[in-house]
């Protein structure tokens, strides 16, 4: 899930040198943090977070296959 998450993130950004992703457990399954930079956190979440709904979107449906449950935060 963690290089999928990357793969969106650095083909929407400018700066995808700058595009950080960190895994952790908790009780409710895995969390993925997206960290950006400053001047691409419009284009990650979207109008009205369109694009932060989709990405979450896909990454529980991929996660749903395998049988995990996976959130995904923004974070900035």
């Amino acid at each position: 899930m963690k290089e999928l998450l990357l793969y969106m993130a650095k083909n929407l950004v400018d700066n995808p040198d700058a595009v950080v992703v960190t895994e952790s457990s908790g009780d409710e399954g895995t969390v993925l943090e997206l960290r950006v930079a400053e001047s691409d956190m419009g284009k990650v979440i979207g109008r009205q977070g369109r694009i932060a709904k989709e990405i979450r979107t896909i990454i529980r449906t991929v996660a749903q296959r395998s049988g995990e449950k996976v959130t995904v935060e923004i974070v900035d």
